[in-house]
């Protein structure tokens, strides 16, 4: 390919384009329809195939409506102009649909022709009929391809009915950041790069448009951006074309519509009910409520309509003039009756008045505190109410703040963004107030951004709001430790616990003169001091290394948690559970959070949720589990644009691949959590993905390498992993120095880790540390020492390890030359690696069990039946491209075994270099 025209993200429809090339080329005709929003480059897409066609001539133009009055159609005009008159006197309305076909044979005279009609939904009634005849018709163009573009509410038109169609969609945030970054390089500010691609939504024609109303110091975040980012002009340059063919009282009720729908989000439309009573209010006519005359803008859905995307919704709002936007809310304001629609009247009264009105700024502040009202609406309401309250008051600051952690918490980051800055270009505030707003940007970085820069605002939130609002003061610590933890800085968890004041007494669910305090969710109230307390004080326990002074705290907190049914307290009772090793307690307290979080749609807190009960599913080994809930995450995650928890969710999925035997999956998802982890401090992430890899190596024999990987998490020293995890990698570790040959390396380790184990932190450090120990034991006491670890694997559970040390136990006895003891332990290993998809190790135990002699293990196939058990392992090897040293070192046999082994090998088979060895092990594994 040529690459004139450089594409992001459409693959699949280059694909596509590509098939119809290469149909073209051999001689048969095809046609392939591309329907697209505005702005998602369908012309680009049709440039990109007019440049990398070679095989013969281009037509190449775009359709002009049919009321343009041009002599004849432009597709016409553009044969005519490609080589030749066309029919003598075409008429004016368009070709006929035969005409047309035997015009496009004429033209490729037998050679490949490529057609691209951009637009062709906008052609004239008989060209468009002429085209659909000629596309429907592939086998009659012969080597003609037809390549049409349309307007996506035109793909079902009759004229294309029955064509191929492909349809971009908008771009992925990480495609759409990719261009960014080649439209701005390195330049742009991390904020304003996130605030860029939230307003585009994935449509590159906005993006570039947005980039055009920004100035360099706007870019690199020296100067503040433009509100709105997204202006009526940007919007209107990009989807308007929709817009402009509508007629004024159908452009109206469409206003009428987005109007609506802006106030009530939740819904994912308007009440038809009640536009249709507000345009009736205005006289407008009957059929302008008609959704086919509304050119696929929009559409009736049962009793909502809804826009056909959101930048049409938005465009419809942005560009209207302000007086008739605030003609549109008083309409609705002034339909909308009785108490059960108090808010949302209350709101279109306050964006159709002209001035601020504090009597309606308290009028709305006092709705939001409505039961019943969600949290989505309630951050409407308190954004409105700031919007009248004067500049100079600080309960416009205080509204702001809610309103912004509201917008948090239903999954609104860069709204809370906007808002907090909002709130903190405010004048001179109280520090009380002023504490709840650092508050809040600290608890918003904390899901999204540096979690050093969170921890530094928590910190002085907790400093502001010490004197006057010690609960608010307790939160901000809570999280500080958080931030903290996920930044593997101990130290900083500790002096954010120990720094806490007394706990204050009273409910933790309590209400502010501006509505629910947005720190609490709904449910039981609980002693907020008893609970702090405890947690506060068994967590500082456990980072002091005092886990006998944590258990009795740290077991009330889960005591309490039975009859609690607030998801952000179960979210903190799970964690305690996984610092007391309690994982069945995590998982339940965890899963029943959860449930809360989705049933009441707290759309920050479900991410995390889902986070925590991966990874403690994860250290129960159920890594199918840990996989679904963490895929679940991964979802919920984006939808809450909490980056740093996809960033553990990657970690735990690449562990759960390192265990499936996936390595493109496990390189997939540690580049995806080191992407996030490095430029956001996420120690506790990388370290899990740093793990991931070497259990990845490991799984495929790759013993040094993973020690490598290991020995920096594990050690003393500058790259130390995290606090919380580097133990739980020791096990790994240990195993790749034994068998790297480099036992040395893991004695004082290993010591480490028995003082840790004794602390009861994780069921299965006994039997680990027991198998720890039998891998750099001398022979004498290595058996005594591998049975122990067994009979202690049993009490705590866990198919996977377990098998892992049934397989280095088997290996251990197949080198003492106790073949039949081996092939017990290696059989029971290779069951269990089934059971939990761990392929790699099913394939080592397989292995093994061959080279013991089990021909039960599945006999090797083809030209390879001829090898010995030790003879196939060494090919094996080989062919995955280990040398001869790294072959012994797998095998635990000498240099020149293998070389010995590896001459009869080749002798056998009658190959002469190591690459025909690899194809032929590569055949056999396709027909064994």
């Amino acid at each position: 390919m040529s690459g004139a025209v450089r594409l992001y993200g459409r693959r699949t429809e280059l694909e596509a384009v590509a098939a119809l090339s290469d149909r073209v080329r051999s001689g048969r005709g095809g046609a392939l329809l591309i329907a697209a929003e505005p702005g998602l480059g369908r012309t680009a897409l049709l440039r990109r195939a007019a440049a990398d066609f070679d095989a013969g001539p281009v037509l190449h133009t775009r359709a002009v409506p049919a009321e343009s009055r041009l002599p004849y159609s432009a597709l016409h005009a553009l044969l005519c102009a490609a080589g030749g008159a066309g029919p003598a006197g075409a008429p004016r309305s368009g070709l006929a649909p035969g005409a047309l076909l035997e015009l496009l044979r004429t033209r490729a005279a037998g050679r490949p022709l490529l057609v691209c009609v951009d637009d062709a939904h906008l052609c004239d009634d008989r060209s468009r009929a002429a085209l659909g005849f000629a596309a429907r018709r592939p086998d009659a163009m012969s080597a003609v391809g037809l390549l049409l573009t349309s307007a996506a509410h035109r793909a079902h038109d009759p004229d294309f009915a029955g064509l191929p169609v492909v349809r971009p969609g908008p771009l992925p945030e990480h495609t759409a950041g990719e261009l960014l970054d080649e439209l701005v390089g390195k330049g742009a500010d991390p904020a304003v790069r996130q605030a860029l691609l939230h307003e585009a939504e994935g449509n590159p024609a906005l993006l570039k448009a947005l980039l055009g109303r920004l100035s360099p110091a706007q870019l690199s975040g020296h100067a503040p951006l433009p509100r709105p980012l997204a202006d009526g002009d940007a919007l209107l340059g990009t989807v308007g074309d929709r817009l402009a063919v509508l007629p004024p009282d159908t452009a109206f009720v469409l206003l009428l519509a987005a109007a609506a729908q802006e106030q009530t989000p939740a819904t994912g439309g308007a009440d038809t009910a009640l536009v249709a009573r507000a345009a009736r209010a205005a006289g407008i006519c009957t059929r302008a409520l008609d959704a086919g005359r509304w050119a696929g803008v929009a559409r009736c859905d049962g009793d909502l309509i809804r826009f056909a995307n959101p930048l049409l919704r938005r465009a419809v709002l942005a560009g209207a003039p302000t007086a008739r936007r605030r003609a549109a809310h008083h309409l609705l304001a002034t339909v909308l009756t009785g108490d059960r629609h108090r808010l949302p009247r209350l709101l279109h009264r306050a964006l159709a008045a002209e001035a601020p009105d504090p009597r309606l700024a308290a009028g709305l502040a006092a709705a939001a505190s409505a039961p019943g009202v969600c949290g989505l609406q309630r951050s409407l309401a308190l954004a409105r109410a700031a919007e009248h309250t004067p500049a100079d008051d600080a309960a416009r600051t205080s509204r702001l703040t809610a309103a912004a952690e509201l917008a948090r918490l239903a999954g609104q980051p860069h709204r809370a963004r906007e808002l907090l800055a909002a709130a903190r270009a405010g004048g001179r505030v109280h520090d009380a107030v002023r504490g709840r707003a650092e508050l809040a940007a600290g608890v918003l970085g904390l899901g999204d951004g540096p979690v050093g820069d969170a921890q530094a605002a928590l910190l002085v939130a907790a400093g502001l709001l010490g004197p006057y609002d010690p609960r608010h003061a307790l939160t901000a610590r809570l999280a500080a430790m958080e931030a903290a933890w996920a930044a593997g800085d101990a130290a900083g968890c500790v002096a954010a616990l120990g720094g806490a004041g007394p706990a204050p007494a009273g409910p933790a669910t309590y209400t502010t003169g501006q509505g629910v305090c947005p720190h609490a969710t709904p449910g039981r109230a609980q002693p907020y001091g008893s609970s702090y307390d405890d947690y506060r004080s068994g967590m500082l326990a456990a980072l002091c290394a005092r886990p006998a002074a944590a258990r009795k705290p740290l077991r009330r907190v889960l005591e309490r948690a039975v009859d609690d049914d607030d998801p952000q307290r179960l979210l903190r009772a799970g964690s305690a559970a996984l610092v007391l090793g309690d994982i069945a307690a995590a998982i339940r307290i965890t899963a029943r959070g959860l449930a809360l979080g989705r049933a009441r749609d707290l759309v920050a807190l479900v991410p995390q949720l889902l986070e925590h009960l991966a990874y403690a599913e994860l250290r129960a080994g159920r890594h199918a589990r840990a996989g679904a809930h963490a895929r679940e995450g991964l979802t919920a995650g984006h939808r809450a644009g909490r980056r740093n928890t996809l960033a553990h969710l990657h970690a735990v999925l690449a562990l759960v691949a390192s265990v499936e035997s996936d390595a493109a999956a496990v390189a997939g998802h540690v580049g995806a959590a080191m992407a996030i982890a490095g430029p956001h401090g996420l120690a506790q992430a990388a370290t899990l993905a740093e793990w991931a890899s070497a259990r990845a190596d490991l799984g495929r024999g790759r013993a040094a390498e993973a020690a490598v990987r290991l020995g920096p998490l594990v050690r003393e020293g500058p790259r130390r992993g995290h606090f919380a995890v580097r133990m739980l990698a020791v096990p790994c570790f240990v195993e790749a120095t034994a068998l790297a040959g480099r036992p040395d390396d893991a004695p004082a380790v290993v010591e480490e880790f028995a003082a840790w184990a004794a602390h009861g932190g994780d069921p299965q450090a006994p039997a680990l540390l027991a198998r720890c120990r039998a891998l750099l034991a001398c022979p004498d006491e290595a058996d005594a020492l591998y049975a122990h670890a067994l009979a202690l694997h049993a009490s705590a559970g866990g198919d996977f390890e377990w098998a892992r040390t049934q397989l280095l136990y088997g290996k251990w006895l197949r080198r003492r030359r106790r073949p039949g003891e081996a092939r017990g332990r290696l059989r029971d290993a290779l069951v269990a690696f089934e059971r939990s998809e761990a392929l790699a190790w099913v394939d080592q135990a397989r292995a093994e069990l061959r080279a013991t002699g089990d021909v039960a293990a599945g006999e090797p196939a083809g030209a390879l039946s001829c090898l010995t058990p030790q003879q196939l392992r060494i090919a094996h090897c080989v062919a995955e491209g280990a040398t001869n040293r790294e072959v012994a070192q797998r095998l635990s046999v000498s240099h020149r075994t293998v070389d010995h082994h590896l001459r009869n090998v080749f002798a056998q088979l009658g190959v002469r270099s190591r690459v025909e060895l690899s194809r032929l092990v590569e055949r056999a594994g396709r027909t064994g």
